[in-house]
């Protein structure tokens, strides 16, 4: 699995957009490089190209950058059953594995997106461990902070609920939604462009409505529901889309098994990643307060389907 960099117009397009000046990135680099070291409660162990990316996606604002990266390594202190045991070999990712697909395709929209697709595999299988589930959805995201070299111009997710069922989402607690959430909109580079939702039934509608309040204003906005897929088509090209949704990217099968290998070969770089967290001992001033990190509010409730 290879995924495709911007080039040509598409890439001057991007650097424009993301406020890239190419001749400051060394000194960028640098500048972040050196903070890291001040920070006694940071590691200092992380790779250039991961930094540019985060430079990238705060569209190189050194503080918004310097937060991002703060963030990243707290979260992995914080949320121990997101970033613990990242082997996608381990029994319990494999069952995540046979019941959900979630590959980044390796084409870009024609203005340089990124497309994540995600479906479930079977309508009356039970219900995987949700918290392995994010797990694997964020090791992908560090897969692609090291492969996507000149970087994108935002993600797109689309998200076939043909298969949602309300046993699915028992499991989908406030509490877990909430870390998730605070992880790929706090931590990670991610400019989340457009949600697509294909396939939608009254369920989604529940389902929507309950994921909305952990999400940022902006992003609630970007959501949006397709009964006919070729609506889809107006927001993503059909061609750059897997077979079974009338594209040429190959199946969804082969697209996720190629993702599966990708992180095989990423087994021992996770396993070396779980020793660079914060160490909120050494950090100047108060500790991460974790409860006001991830507090619910009283007006939050388990998602309740009838």
């Amino acid at each position: 699995m290879t995924l495709e960099q911007p080039s040509g117009e598409m890439w001057q397009k991007i650097r424009e957009e993301l406020n890239e000046k190419p001749e400051n990135n060394a000194r960028d680099l640098a500048h972040i490089k050196e903070w890291l070291k001040q920070e006694p409660h940071l590691p200092d162990e992380i790779d250039d190209q991961c930094i540019m990316t985060f430079l990238r996606g705060c569209k190189f604002s050194l503080e918004k950058t310097k937060r991002k990266l703060d963030m990243y390594f707290t979260m992995r202190t914080a949320v121990p059953e997101f970033f613990e045991n990242r082997d996608v070999t381990r029994p319990e990712l494999q069952e995540i594995v046979k019941v959900v697909q979630i590959p980044p395709l390796p084409g870009l929209t024609p203005d340089g997106r990124r497309v994540v697709v995600m479906r479930g595999l079977d309508k009356d299988g039970q219900t995987p461990i949700v918290a392995d589930a994010f797990k694997l959805a964020l090791m992908m995201g560090d897969v692609r902070l090291f492969e996507e070299k000149e970087g994108v111009a935002g993600d797109v997710y689309i998200l076939d609920a043909s298969v949602v069922t309300p046993t699915h989402f028992a499991k989908f607690t406030p509490a877990l939604v909430k870390k998730f959430f605070v992880c790929v909109q706090e931590a990670y580079p991610v400019k989340l462009k457009q949600v697509h939702v294909i396939n939608v039934s009254p369920l989604v509608d529940k389902i929507v409505n309950f994921v909305k309040p952990f999400l940022k204003e902006k992003l609630r906005e970007r959501i949006f529901l397709h009964t006919d897929i070729n609506d889809l088509y107006k927001y993503v090209p059909k061609e750059m889309l897997p077979t079974e949704y009338g594209g040429n990217a190959g199946s969804m099968d082969e697209l996720h098994n190629a993702w599966m290998k990708k992180l095989e070969e990423y087994k021992d770089w996770f396993a070396e990643q779980e020793q660079y967290k914060a160490n909120e001992a050494l950090r100047p001033g108060k500790p991460t307060n974790y409860d006001e990190l991830f507090g619910i509010d009283g007006s939050f409730r388990q998602l309740v389907i009838d």
